[in-house]
């Protein structure tokens, strides 16, 4: 990865509209409170992520960087601007269709590895796709726990993993049902540092080898260099972007923002 300085928001940040990205924001927006106690914490923001690309999304405490993964989760909604997945509008869509939606199309790692203690290693990847009422593609399935190294921990229970092979079966579930998108929220920052490691790296297979689409919250230079570009935001807009990020590259530049 080289040394590449940031680039400015003009530099890319939207896509062609021949390639908008497998998803992209116009205009976001969400504010909280009014008056004089407003918080903007999306201003404006316009940024897309393509497919097969690895994205770390950091910031300042207070951001918006949770704000914007939120918000283009449907998991909170805008006050104003658009989020599209997959080339549909998340702000035009009623609360079961950002449900169906978030099932069909988005993935989750979170820092707590939401695991069911009562289902082995195996049953809570595929529960997903088993409380939608669908199959699981078992050859996809096999290529995923093999490319994270669980073949011989399916039949164990959570407690009987440690906190990296807890947060494999994390990432093997959100990778299975073949989402456009996995969004992975801090999603190593409970495990120790080799485990970190492991766990980012085995994300940054997932997209190099298994085309798959990750965008990542982390307060972590560390973390974020194993993607394959870093947007930085501050009091909710996008400021700068880093292509190819080293740790040291992403630290300094975090030093520039005040964090």
């Amino acid at each position: 990865m080289s040394e590449n300085p940031p680039k400015s928001q003009t530099a890319g940040m939207i896509r062609p509209d021949s390639d908008p990205g497998v998803a992209y924001t116009e205009n976001a927006a969400r504010y909280y409170g009014s008056g004089a106690a407003e918080v903007r914490a999306l201003d404006g923001v316009d940024v897309s992520f393509g497919s097969g690309e690895f994205t770390a999304i950091m910031g300042p405490s207070g951001s918006g960087k949770s704000t914007l993964m939120h918000c283009m989760a449907g998991l909170d909604t805008l006050t104003s601007g658009n989020v599209f997945i997959d080339g549909e509008d998340l702000t035009a869509m009623s609360d079961r269709e950002r449900t169906l939606l978030r099932r069909d199309k988005l993935g989750f790692v979170f820092q707590a590895f939401n695991l069911v203690p009562t289902l082995n290693a195996r049953e809570n990847i595929v529960l997903p796709q088993r409380l939608a009422g669908r199959g699981h593609d078992e050859a996809w399935l096999d290529e995923v726990v093999a490319t994270v190294g669980l073949g011989d921990r399916l039949d164990h229970r959570p407690n009987e993993l440690s906190g990296g092979q807890q947060q494999r079966v994390a990432v093997s579930r959100a990778l299975v049902s073949k989402p456009k998108l996995v969004f992975a929220d801090e999603p190593t920052g409970n495990l120790d540092s080799t485990t970190s490691d492991e766990i980012l790296a085995f994300m940054r297979r997932a997209v190099d080898d298994l085309a798959q689409t990750i965008v990542m919250v982390t307060h972590d230079p560390s973390a974020a260099a194993y993607a394959h570009r870093v947007i930085f935001l501050v009091d909710g807009k996008i400021v700068n972007e880093m292509l190819d990020p080293t740790s040291d590259a992403v630290l300094d530049h975090m030093k520039t923002l005040g964090n």
